[in-house]
């Protein structure tokens, strides 16, 4: 789809194509865009297929670019998709900025730029495109940290969960979020190297005000790159605790089998020892006394099987202590 967009009294309206004030600069918003519509902006705006294949690809990098008509940047904006596996993930965003317009093309949709068409992000304008792009990396930085706050109370509530029952839903759910941190950092560290190249190359003409928000901008995003290293941190350690307790558990698991099969191996070794064509013990005797020595062997052995598997030399240990 794609929207046009104007400024009038600090803020941003909805136009028609053929409505677009030529005085006024112009911004073009393509998100979810199909072939069709990629085709149609390559060809009114004269656009390099290379470009825009670089702007769909969902994972192309941050950076910042100086054609001969126009600038290209691509920033990676957070997504939050409640029905997509892993739910938080990221895309990438080009804005290509020409003397009196500035293009956006997104392959989806997003909460930073539904944001900036309902005017939610003070101080937009424009009369300054740099601006503009800073302002959109703000933003962007402010959904990354709300996101990854998000993350941590769902993995909160995975954690208590886990702590009565151990399933696998819940352990699936952790590795969609350990996916999603991933994204995240490798989205904001990109971000962070196409900040300072807006920097040092200076291909946007950015004036004091411009640079003072950039300076902003890096701190925000460089506190939400330490956020989700946390993060990721935290997840990981669950993942591997959690793994360790379903080893253990099985561990007990097993032992117990074991120890009910050599029980039950006694009894076979003597029925099969028997079987052969040896004289029976008690055989001769009128008394049940072979029906006893049974009984009594099959009771000694399973209270040694009771014994070796309540074995826990680490339990007396912290009783001594206590």
């Amino acid at each position: 789809m794609i929207r046009y967009w104007q400024q009038d009294n600090r803020q941003l309206v909805k136009v028609k194509k053929d409505e677009i004030d030529s005085s006024k600069r112009l911004w073009i918003d393509a998100r979810n865009v199909s072939q069709e519509e990629v085709q149609l902006l390559q060809k009114e705006y004269n656009l390099d297929p290379e470009l825009l294949a670089d702007v769909m690809d969902p994972d192309e990098l941050s950076r910042i670019e100086d054609w001969d008509d126009y600038v290209l940047t691509i920033m990676r904006l957070p997504v939050f998709s409640p029905n997509a596996d892993p739910a938080y993930t990221t895309a990438p965003m080009g804005a290509v900025i020409f003397p009196d317009k500035i293009i956006t093309i997104c392959w989806t949709d997003c909460e930073v730029l539904r944001d900036i068409c309902a005017n939610r992000i003070k101080g937009l304008t424009l009369n300054d495109f740099p601006a503009f792009i800073i302002r959109i990396l703000a933003r962007s930085d402010m959904m990354f940290l709300r996101y990854l706050k998000e993350i941590n109370r769902r993995t909160n509530s995975i954690q208590s969960e886990l702590h009565e029952q151990i399933e696998n839903s819940e352990l699936i759910q952790l590795l969609g979020i350990e996916k999603s941190l991933t994204f995240f950092t490798t989205s904001l560290k990109a971000n962070q190297l196409f900040l300072e190249k807006i920097r040092r190359t200076r291909i946007l003409k950015l004036d004091e005000d411009d640079k003072d928000w950039l300076d902003d901008v890096e701190i925000d995003n460089k506190q939400a790159m330490q956020m989700a290293d946390t993060y990721s941190s935290i997840v990981g350690g669950i993942m591997e605790a959690f793994a360790s307790v379903i080893s253990n558990n099985m561990n007990v698991i097993m032992k117990k089998l074991t120890v009910i099969s050599l029980v039950l191996m006694v009894a076979s070794f003597i029925t099969s020892f028997w079987g052969m064509n040896i004289r029976l013990p008690f055989s001769t005797s009128e008394t049940w006394h072979g029906f006893f020595f049974l009984t009594g062997l099959c009771f000694v052995s399973a209270t040694v099987a009771y014994l070796i598997m309540n074995f826990n030399p680490l339990r007396k240990i912290k009783n001594r202590r206590k």
